[in-house]
C-alpha cells in the first residue's frame, strides 16, 4: 500500500504480525493516525527490507470497515437488545473503522494453505446482514460496551460451571495468538483460572507432530532444530513450500533468497512434494511423491544410511545419542525398492539422495506442515531429525539447529516430556501438550453425558472452516449453551459467540514475538511499541484476556486494566521469587522485592513481565548484574529496527532435558507406531487423495476481507493432472463435485501438470457463505471450504494431529 506524502506524515517502524518470517516494516501514517504506506524497513538486520504482499497491505488490513470496534452480543444473551431488533444508533461497528481509516482487515494467521473465487468485489458490494439466518445460524448481534460484555460472560459461565463442573468449559486457541504479545502471556492464564481439561488449539490441526517428536527426542516440545538456511550447504525439505507460505517453523525472512543464496554458493536444495510448487520451481530438485507416504520415502532414507555405512561419526555428541541399533533394526524392513510402489519415488532417487544427504559437508533436512497433516505425522517428524542426527548435522552450523531466544531463560530445566495424562472423554484421545484433539472437539460438544461442552472460550482461530470436518462443528457451536470469542471479526466461528470481545487494531497493540523468535534462524529480538493510541475506554487485548482469566476463576469482574495489573503482578512476583532460588540464575540469592522494585513503573504491567523476561534471559542484564545485557527499554530505545544476537550457536547441553539426559533417538511409542506404517507397506495406492495448497496472498481464512488479497493467482480452484482430468471427463472450468465419507462439495476443475497424478488439491481456508457473518469483501469471494470432506475420524494417533493430506475422495463432472 503506497500513497503520496503529506507535511504532516510520520513514520513508524513494527514488526509484521502476520506470518512467522518477522520481516520489519517501514509504516508512514498521517496526523490522524492512519497508516498510509508500507515498505519493508531496509535497517532491520534480519529481513533488511524484504516485504511479501501480505505484509505490504497492513495499513489496509489495520483499518479494515468491517473490524469490530466494540463488543458485541448475541440477541439472546442480552437483556436488553434494540426495541426494534436493529443496532441502536451510532453503534454500527463495520460501518465506521476507528478515525475514518482506510478498508482492510487483520488477524494473523500462517501455517495453513490458502486460496479463493476469483472476484474483486470492493468492501461495500455486499453489506452485512444481508444473509437471512437459516441453516443452524444464530440470531444477529448488537453492540454492547465493555462492562456489559464482562458481566455477561461472568454470569453465563458462572452459570455453567456450577450446573455441569469446570469441564464443561473448553478453551480453543488459534494460531493468531502466536503471533501477538498477549496470547502467549494470558492464554494459560485463562485455562488455569478454569481448571478444564478441554483444552484446543490450532496445533492439532498444524504442527502438533513437531512437539511430541521433540518431545520425545530432546525432553522440550518447544525444541524444535531449524534449518540454518544462511550456512548450509544442502537443504532436503518436505512438504514445505516457504516461497509461499514465508515459513513455517523456521522464521526466516526472505525465504527465496536465502534458497538462492545456497545455489550461489554450489550447494543444493532438494523438494519433496506431491505438487511442483513455486518452491519446488526454484529447487535444484524436486521429487514428486504420493500424499501421506514420506514417512517410507523417510525410512528408506535411513535404512539407506546403515545399510551403506554412511552414518556419520556419532563421536561428537560425546555418548549422548541414546538407542542407534535399535533404530538401526527398526529400518530394516524399509529399503527403498520395497517403498517405491508406495511412495512413486524411484529406488534409484532414494539411494542417491541419502548419499548427497551423507556427503553434504554441511546439511539439513525440514518437513513442514505437509508432512505433519497426514496420518504419520509424528513418525515423519521424528525421521527428519533422525535424518539430521545421522549425518552428524544436529547442532551444528549449517545443519539444524536450536535457536536461542533472548525472553526465555536458560538456567531452568523442564520436567522430562510426557503424554496422556488425561484422555478425551468420547473417543479416549490421549492429551498432548496439555490438550485434546481439535478433530475431536465436535464428539465432545454433541456427545451427552458427565463432562460435556457447554460452554466455549475461542482466542483468534476460525475453526468453524479450519476443523476438519468443519461443517459438523459448525452445527455443533450452534448447540453450546454459552460461547465467548475474543477476535476482531464476526466471521464463520464467531458469529456463534454469545459474547464477542474485539482487540485493538494493530497498530494500537505493541508487538514482541514470544513464539516465533525461539524458530528464528538468526538469534534476534525486536520490539514493537503500540504506534497509535487507543480510544478512551478501550482495552488492550492483554487486558481482555487478563480480564478472562480473573472472571473464569469465579470472581467477580474488574476493569479490564485492573485484572491485568493484578494478574501481571502476581506473575511478577512469583517469577521472581523461584528465579532467586534456581542456581545458575543471574539473580540467584537476590531479593525479589528489590528486583521488582527496577522495573521501570512508567511500562504497562504487560511491558513490565516482557522486560523480566528479557533481564532474566541468556543476553539479559540480569537485573543490573551485566550492565550492557538486555533490557525491554535498552531493546526498544536504542534498537528500533531490531538487534541481530547472531548466527546461531550449538546450545545441545541446554536444551537436551529427557529422563535419560541422551537424546532418545528411538522412542518405544514411536518404534510401536512403526508397526502401523509397516502393516500398510504392501497396500497398493488405490483412487485419488486430496491435498492443500498455498498461495502467497492468502494465509489461513484471515486475509480474505481484502480486495488486494483475493485477486490474481489466488484461485479456489481444484487441481488434477491431466490424465486424471481426461481419464473421468472432465474439462478447464468445469464445476466437478468432490466426496468423501464426510461430504461433498463443488469446485472448478483446473487440470496441471504441477500435480502429480492421483492427487487432487483444493487450498485451505475458504467457505465464506455462511449466513450472520460481517465480513463483505471475504462473502463477496467465498469460495469452497476444503474441510467440508476432511474427516475428523482421521487422525495421527501419537499426536492427536489431524489428517488434511491423502484424504481419499472421488470426483465427477456435473451439469
Amino acid at each position: 500500500m503506497t500513497s503520496s506524502r503529506s507535511s504532516s506524515s510520520r513514520k513508524a517502524h513494527r514488526t509484521c504480525p502476520l506470518c512467522e518470517a518477522l520481516c520489519g516494516l517501514e509504516l508512514t501514517l498521517d496526523e490522524a493516525g492512519t497508516v498510509t504506506g508500507v515498505r519493508g524497513d531496509k535497517q532491520d538486520p534480519l529481513s533488511k527490507g524484504f516485504i511479501c504482499p501480505k505484509g505490504a497491505t497492513l495499513g489496509r488490513l489495520d483499518g479494515d470497515p468491517d473490524r469490530l470496534t466494540t463488543p458485541m452480543l448475541r440477541r439472546d444473551a442480552t437483556d436488553a437488545p434494540a426495541a426494534d431488533g436493529h443496532e441502536p444508533a451510532g453503534q454500527v461497528p463495520d460501518d465506521h473503522a476507528p478515525g475514518g481509516h482506510v478498508p482492510g482487515g487483520h488477524v494473523p494467521g500462517d501455517h495453513a494453505p490458502g486460496g479463493h473465487v476469483p472476484g474483486d468485489h470492493a468492501p461495500g458490494d455486499h453489506a452485512p446482514g444481508d444473509h437471512a439466518p437459516g441453516d443452524h445460524a444464530p440470531g444477529g448481534h448488537v453492540s454492547g460496551d465493555w462492562d456489559e460484555a464482562f458481566q455477561t460472560v461472568h454470569r453465563e459461565l458462572a452459570k455453567v460451571i456450577e450446573r455441569y463442573g469446570k469441564d464443561a468449559v473448553a478453551v480453543y486457541i488459534g494460531n493468531p495468538t502466536a503471533h501477538s504479545v498477549a496470547g502467549p502471556l494470558y492464554g494459560a492464564a485463562i485455562i488455569k483460572a478454569i481448571g478444564t481439561r478441554n483444552v484446543y488449539t490450532a496445533s492439532t490441526a498444524d504442527q502438533m507432530p513437531k512437539h511430541v517428536s521433540s518431545g520425545h527426542l530432546f525432553g522440550d516440545p518447544l525444541a524444535i532444530p531449524v534449518p540454518d538456511l544462511d550456512r548450509t550447504d544442502h537443504l532436503l525439505m518436505l512438504g514445505a513450500n516457504p516461497l509461499e507460505s514465508n515459513g513455517s517453523l523456521c522464521s526466516a525472512p526472505d525465504f527465496p533468497g536465502r534458497l538462492k543464496a545456497i545455489g550461489a554458493r554450489g550447494g543444493k536444495v532438494t523438494v519433496v512434494d506431491p505438487r511442483r510448487t513455486r518452491t519446488a520451481d526454484l529447487a535444484d530438485e524436486h521429487v514428486f511423491i504420493r500424499p501421506g507416504t514420506d514417512a517410507y520415502l523417510l525410512m528408506a532414507l535411513v535404512h539407506t544410511l546403515f545399510a551403506e555405512d554412511l552414518v556419520a561419526d556419532l563421536s561428537g555428541f560425546a555418548g549422548l545419542v541414546r538407542s542407534l541399533d535399535d533404530l538401526r533394526t527398526l529400518t530394516a524392513d524399509f529399503a527403498p525398492e520395497r517403498v517405491a510402489p508406495v511412495t512413486g519415488v524411484p529406488a534409484a532417487t532414494t539411494r542417491r539422495m541419502a548419499r548427497e544427504l551423507a556427503a553434504a559437508e554441511r546439511a539439513a533436512v525440514y518437513g513442514r506442515i505437509g508432512t505433519c497433516t497426514q496420518a504419520y505425522g509424528t513418525l515423519n517428524s521424528w525421521l527428519v531429525d533422525v535424518l539430521n542426527v545421522l549425518t552428524g548435522n544436529l547442532d551444528r552450523p549449517g545443519g539444524a539447529m536450536f535457536p536461542r531466544p533472548a525472553h526465555a531463560p536458560v538456567y531452568r530445566k523442564k520436567r522430562p516430556f510426557t503424554t496422556g495424562r488425561w484422555t478425551s472423554r468420547v473417543r479416549g484421545l490421549p492429551e498432548v501438550n496439555g490438550e485434546l484433539p481439535v478433530a475431536t472437539l465436535a464428539d465432545e460438544i454433541e456427545a451427552p453425558g458427565e463432562g460435556q461442552i457447554r460452554a466455549l472460550i475461542t482466542i483468534g482461530g476460525n475453526p468453524a472452516l479450519s476443523a476438519p470436518n468443519a461443517t459438523r462443528l459448525d452445527k455443533a457451536f450452534a448447540g453450546l449453551e454459552f460461547m465467548v470469542s475474543v477476535d476482531p471479526y464476526l466471521n464463520e466461528t464467531t458469529r456463534h459467540a454469545h459474547v464477542i470481545l474485539p482487540p485493538p487494531r494493530p497498530a494500537q497493540t505493541p508487538h514482541y514475538d514470544l513464539a516465533l523468535l525461539g524458530l528464528a534462524v538468526r538469534d534476534y529480538a525486536r520490539y514493537s511499541p503500540p504506534i497509535v493510541p487507543r480510544p478512551e475506554g478501550r482495552p488492550s487485548e492483554a487486558e481482555i484476556l487478563a480480564a478472562l482469566a480473573v472472571i473464569a476463576s469465579g470472581m467477580a469482574p474488574p476493569s479490564a486494566r485492573e485484572a491485568a495489573l493484578g494478574l501481571d503482578e502476581m506473575i511478577i512476583t512469583s517469577t521472581l521469587k523461584k528465579a532467586t532460588t534456581v542456581e545458575g540464575s543471574p539473580v540467584f540469592g537476590r531479593e525479589p522485592d528489590e528486583l521488582r522494585k527496577t522495573l521501570d513503573a512508567t511500562m504497562t504491567s504487560t511491558e513490565q513481565r516482557l522486560d523480566m523476561m528479557l533481564r532474566l534471559g541468556p543476553y539479559g542484564d540480569g537485573f543490573g548484574a551485566d550492565p550492557e545485557g538486555l533490557t525491554l527499554t535498552r531493546l526498544r530505545d536504542e534498537h528500533p529496527h531490531g538487534l541481530d544476537l547472531g548466527a546461531l550457536k550449538p546450545r545441545l547441553d541446554e536444551v537436551l532435558c529427557t529422563a535419560s539426559g541422551q537424546i532418545e533417538l528411538c522412542p518405544p511409542s514411536f518404534a510401536a507406531d512403526v508397526t502401523r506404517l509397516r502393516a500398510s507397506l504392501d497396500a497398493a495406492p488405490e483412487g485419488l487423495v486430496l491435498i492443500g495448497r498455498r498461495h502467497l496472498r492468502s494465509n489461513n481464512s484471515w486475509l480474505h476481507n481484502l480486495p488486494e488479497l483475493v485477486r490474481g493467482s489466488n484461485t479456489c480452484t481444484l487441481q488434477l493432472n491431466p490424465s486424471d482430468a481426461d481419464r473421468l471427463g472432465i474439462a478447464a472450468g468445469a464445476t466437478v463435485r468432490v466426496t468423501s465419507r464426510t461430504g461433498t462439495i463443488e469446485a472448478v476443475a483446473e487440470p496441471t501438470d504441477t500435480v502429480m497424478a492421483g492427487v487432487v488439491s483444493l487450498p485451505h481456508g475458504w467457505g465464506h457463505d455462511r449466513p450472520g457473518t460481517r465480513t463483505r469483501v471475504a462473502q463477496g469471494n467465498p469460495g469452497v471450504n476444503v474441510n467440508a470432506v476432511t474427516d475428523e475420524r482421521e487422525i495421527d494417533p501419537l499426536s492427536g494431529n489431524a489428517v488434511f493430506n491423502g484424504v481419499p475422495v472421488t470426483l465427477e463432472p456435473t451439469p
